[in-house]
């Protein structure tokens, strides 16, 4: 008889509706979970996040459907869902938070008639950025949180907040954390603020541009672990070398101080250094209107560097690679010492 009166399935609203109730119970409860009734909860929270994440992804049986996806995402904006999720993240089991990170990475991208409805939320609450942010600083949290902040800094004005904030002098340190899975994962954030919104970066490299080059080179191209090494010279050719900072990239390479880091990047015993430093350096040797002390600095080490690239190969044949060496060669064969 019991399999005749089925409960009828809850909207995604509904959903969404007790997911929050439990989540405010979880908030007003005691860190110790001595209770039965707590545990209860939380695995009815558990469950809960679980739908939430099989609306919006689909499961191995159906595809997930846009109307519910749409309920869903409207209902979850409408209160404060997103915050109580945020910030009861901790109390949750493993499994949990790692369905509720995927929750809020799918919300991002929802859109509700035609609007990213996510983003005008953040725009109101953009103090869960600080929230997201400081979980570098806590082991169990920082993958979590770290996903979560990517997801939302798709959103212009929220990577817009982070850049022009405190926190962004954080990630250098971040970066280098002796954990390599949260400073692997703090390194594609930065990465992420620095190359997504191309005029939003243009803009803050543009103000910032002293700090944040001091910083990026000692902290980072000086550093003394080959990975934070490596993976700041892609980096760092990535954003010279984008369109947008034309004129970061001008004053970048008018600096003796940036020419001597990349002169001994060049140097490195690492190949994958070495040719990612060739990218920076040749925006230094290209460069027409080359200040009276670069000039003399790449005439006073011109046999060496004519040296250095007479056997500078990649492993695979790369044309493009070949002819950007022969002009750089070119350039500093050329050079003439210019009166000061």
């Amino acid at each position: 008889m019991k399999g005749l009166f089925k409960s009828k399935p809850r909207t995604p609203a509904e959903v969404v509706r007790q997911t929050r109730d439990l989540l405010l119970y979880v908030q007003r409860a005691s860190d110790t979970r001595e209770s039965k009734r707590e545990e209860k909860q939380m695995s009815e929270l558990g469950k809960n996040i679980r739908e939430l994440k099989s609306i919006l992804y689909g499961n191995s049986e159906s595809e997930p459907v846009a109307e519910a996806c749409a309920k869903l995402t409207d209902e979850f904006f409408k209160e404060n869902t997103l915050r109580l999720l945020i910030l009861c993240l901790p109390k949750l089991n493993l499994e949990a938070r790692k369905d509720a990170t995927q929750v809020v990475a799918n919300l991002q991208r929802q859109q509700v008639q035609s609007r990213l409805i996510a983003s005008d939320y953040l725009e109101a609450n953009i103090d869960l950025m600080d929230v997201l942010i400081s979980g570098y600083e806590n082991t169990d949290m920082a993958l979590h949180y770290g996903a979560m902040l990517r997801e939302c800094i798709r959103h212009q004005s929220v990577a817009r907040y982070v850049l022009e904030s405190q926190h962004m002098k954080k990630f250098f340190d971040y970066i280098q954390l002796p954990n390599f899975d949260i400073a692997a994962d703090a390194a594609a954030t930065f990465k992420e603020l620095l190359t997504r919104h191309k005029s939003t970066v243009a803009e803050f490299l543009s103000k910032n541009y002293d700090w944040f080059f001091a910083e990026y080179n000692s902290k980072l191209l000086e550093s003394s672990n080959y990975i934070t090494r490596r993976q700041a010279i892609k980096l760092l050719g990535d954003i010279l070398l984008d369109r947008s900072n034309s004129a970061v990239m001008t004053r970048y390479v008018s600096s003796r101080d940036n020419l001597r880091i990349l002169m001994n990047l060049l140097r490195e015993t690492s190949k994958s250094i070495q040719i990612e430093a060739f990218h920076v350096f040749k925006l230094f040797a290209a460069n027409q209107n080359k200040p009276t002390d670069i000039i003399g600095i790449l005439i006073a080490n011109r046999s060496k560097l004519l040296r250095l690239f007479a056997d500078f190969k990649t492993d695979k044949e790369d044309q493009e690679f070949e002819a950007d060496k022969a002009q750089v060669v070119r350039e500093i064969a050329s050079l003439e010492p210019r009166e000061p």
